[in-house]
């Protein structure tokens, strides 16, 4: 095969991602599809399935969580996604070192006076206490108090961390509210599973999110460029190598996967908080133009919602009274703004229904914007 473009590798995160056009899927398998969605905002994985989802109806996404099809757990990058439930006890299995490790070597565990191996002791009292029902943090707290003989709570903040559990709902307009409470799960794999899991969570890393390079999902993961290495490598014929056009690197590919043309037409998208495909590649420019990344990504991590034109991000949204203001950071055709107010009359709707002012407390950001937004910038409030 011919070495891989820059467009033909925006078009294959797209069509992965199912953001080249919804598909009428079931809210569990397009899950399943796109292989993990960022939840730190309760609101992120509806809106993300609204773009992808033909006819996406929330209360399918509650029913899903409500019966476990998809769960929601600190998982990739040790953040909040929300990932089909067949697939949790692999990726559970291949991050805990990332996510057992660090913790229990912060201060804020350590303090404690606890061992490492104290932690993993209470590991077992931890996930008996949450098998029969769900326990919010006080509860756990309570818990820990009452086997040590005193309160720390940084042996709650280690362990929740790395511990195989689960988000269960708690209510509120998108399933989960301020107030987390957690079920351990049923079956998490063994230890001694993580190499088969960390090759499966590189190969539904790759079927999701690829072509892509070591480093693109060793930040997807945060697994040693190590494991990935040999992940890929693995014998059987799963995994395809492809060379990228620009500079010459190595991609790796499910084989037989296929790679859309550059020029595949790619429609406006009004895409949430922190969107999957904004975080999953160490190279962003397959998504974010670099000279845009500081507007969309800001100093603490947050991630804006984004406007979509032509697979590329162009710009930041919000709701606001009367509509959805977009801002673009550079001049978009006649043709792309009425694409985007047909996105805004269709999520509207949505909002009224659920959250009208979701994401509200990150407003404080556009006040921040203007003076870094380039001279072309232009806001435009849709569907008025």
């Amino acid at each position: 095969m011919k070495p891989v473009t820059a467009g033909q590798l925006n078009r294959a995160t797209l069509a992965r991602q199912l953001l080249l056009r919804r598909e009428p899927l079931g809210v569990g398998e397009a899950v399943r599809r796109v292989v993990a969605l960022q939840a730190q905002e309760p609101a992120s994985p509806y809106l993300a399935l609204w773009n992808r989802v033909t006819g996406f109806d929330p209360a399918d996404l509650d029913a899903a969580f409500a019966d476990g099809t998809v769960v929601k757990a600190t998982l990739m990058r040790v953040t909040l996604h929300a990932v089909h439930a067949g697939d949790y006890p692999a990726f559970h299995n291949a991050m805990v070192p990332v996510l057992r490790g660090p913790r229990l070597g912060d201060r804020r565990f350590t303090d404690s006076g606890l061992s490492t191996a104290d932690a993993d002791d209470l590991l077992g009292h931890l996930l008996a206490f949450t098998a029969a029902e769900p326990r919010t943090k006080v509860h756990i707290e309570d818990m820990f108090e009452e086997r040590l003989g005193r309160r720390h709570p940084g042996v709650y903040w280690a362990l929740r961390t790395y511990a195989p559990l689960l988000h269960t709902p708690t209510g509120g307009p998108w399933s989960f509210g301020t107030r987390a409470a957690f079920r351990s799960f049923a079956s998490p794999l063994p230890a001694g599973d993580r190499e088969e899991s960390v090759r499966r969570l590189v190969l539904r890393y790759l079927a999701g999110f690829g072509p892509a390079t070591i480093a693109d999902i060793a930040q997807f993961s945060l697994l040693p460029r190590t494991l990935v290495r040999e992940a890929v490598r693995f014998p059987g014929g799963a995994v395809r190598v492809l060379t990228q056009a620009d500079d010459g690197a190595e991609l790796y590919d499910v084989a037989g996967a296929a790679i859309p043309p550059a020029r595949t037409p790619a429609p406006p998208r009004l895409l949430p908080m922190w969107d999957s495909t904004l975080l999953a590649y160490a190279d962003r420019s397959r998504i974010i133009p670099p000279e845009y990344r500081t507007l969309v990504i800001r100093v603490n991590g947050d991630v804006l919602p984004t406007v979509l034109v032509d697979g590329r991000v162009a710009g930041v949204w919000r709701p606001v009274d009367g509509g959805i203001e977009a801002t673009a950071f550079h001049p978009l055709s006649s043709r792309a703004w009425k694409g985007l107010a047909a996105e805004a009359a269709a999520l509207l709707p949505v909002l009224a229904d659920r959250d009208p002012a979701v994401y509200r407390r990150y407003n404080h950001w556009w006040a921040k914007l203007p003076p870094a937004l380039p001279p072309a910038a232009e806001v435009r409030v849709l569907a008025e």
